[in-house]
């Protein structure tokens, strides 16, 4: 896939870190970071980034009738940053790969900043269908969930994480479609009041290699196996490209980057995908009802895989069908 190039955007706002409370979803324990988004100000207009041109789209049979929607029927797809930094370097590497799977699935990718007002932050969110949350190098503030620094526990993005929740404070009271990967998957288990492990390594003592620690960078993802457990959104989208069910459950191999993972759920989350150590590979909210799904793994960078295809477009097709009921 060609580099997005160039990159447009609203000029990015520099702001006082803003310190809120984290009551609504979870149990109102009072938590840090969370902007309050019920009171909206008028709407700011956000340039969007180009569209992809993808050289193929890979289609399992949940496919709908029209592959090439046109952009009045595409959702609009919010994607923040991954991390301040990259945001203020314009470091587009990673992204650029959510912002293609989006568009391959039929959505409108749109970035979102990560430094921008609350005011501003909540127009945005509110005028976006459905969200991305992406990867990032980032660990969520271990403070959020209750737990005492680890050793190995890389540091937090205040940006990131305000903006994560922010966006599924909006997602909840809405019932928009959310995809999370990766540290998106942390940082909903941690929103809704669950823990992580800090450190696979040290913690859980596999011996599957879960993150890329000492891999060069341009070298492929390690992979795994993984089980993905039946009677959820996963499942569906696994039965429907193919996979048998075997024993319970549908056997996948998936990529991995990833040193935490999800230690005790957050509230409203079943299990939805393992890796044959324990380790929790994915996550769903209320399968059926709020489409609302996490996963460990990367399926933006699994180019050719059905799976991975379909959880981008289940997310653009909940999306419409979550638009349809309002």
């Amino acid at each position: 896939m060609p580099p997005i190039v160039p990159w447009i955007f609203a000029a990015s706002q520099t702001l006082p870190r803003v310190t809120t409370n984290l009551t609504s979803l979870t149990d109102g324990t009072p938590r840090r970071f969370l902007p309050q988004v019920s009171d909206l100000r008028p709407q700011v207009t956000f340039l969007r980034l180009p569209h992809f041109r993808p050289n193929a789209t890979i289609w399992c049979s949940m496919t709908p009738a029209d592959t090439q929607p046109s952009n009045a029927n595409r959702p609009r797809v919010g994607i923040p940053w991954r991390t301040t930094h990259e945001e203020a370097k314009r470091i587009t590497t990673k992204l650029q790969f959510y912002f293609g799977s989006v568009e391959e699935a039929g959505g409108d990718p749109v970035p979102i900043s990560l430094q921008l007002p609350a005011d501003h932050l909540a127009a945005q969110i509110a005028d976006l269908d459905a969200f991305v949350l992406p990867g990032g190098p980032a660990d969520v503030g271990p403070a959020l969930y209750g737990a005492p620094r680890h050793k190995k526990t890389h540091d937090a993005d205040a940006n990131r994480e305000k903006t994560d929740f922010a966006i599924l404070e909006n997602a909840f009271s809405s019932g928009k479609p959310v995809l999370a990967i990766c540290y998106g998957c942390q940082s909903l288990n941690v929103r809704l009041g669950g823990t992580l492990y800090q450190d696979i390594a040290s913690e859980v003592h596999t011996e599957i290699e879960h993150s890329r620690e000492g891999l060069p960078p341009h070298a492929p993802d390690p992979t795994h196996e993984a089980r993905i457990e039946p009677g959820g959104e996963i499942a569906q989208l696994a039965a429907a490209c193919g996979f048998e069910n075997r024993g319970g459950g549908f056997g996948v191999r998936v990529n991995t980057s990833h040193h935490q993972s999800v230690r005790d759920l957050g509230r409203g989350l079943r299990i939805a995908a393992v890796a044959p150590d324990g380790v929790v590979e994915a996550v769903e909210h209320e399968p059926h009802k709020h489409w609302v799904v996490g996963v460990q793994w990367h399926p933006e960078r699994m180019k050719g895989d059905p799976l991975a295809a379909a959880l981008f477009r289940g997310l653009v097709q909940a999306t419409r069908a979550a638009a349809a009921r309002r």
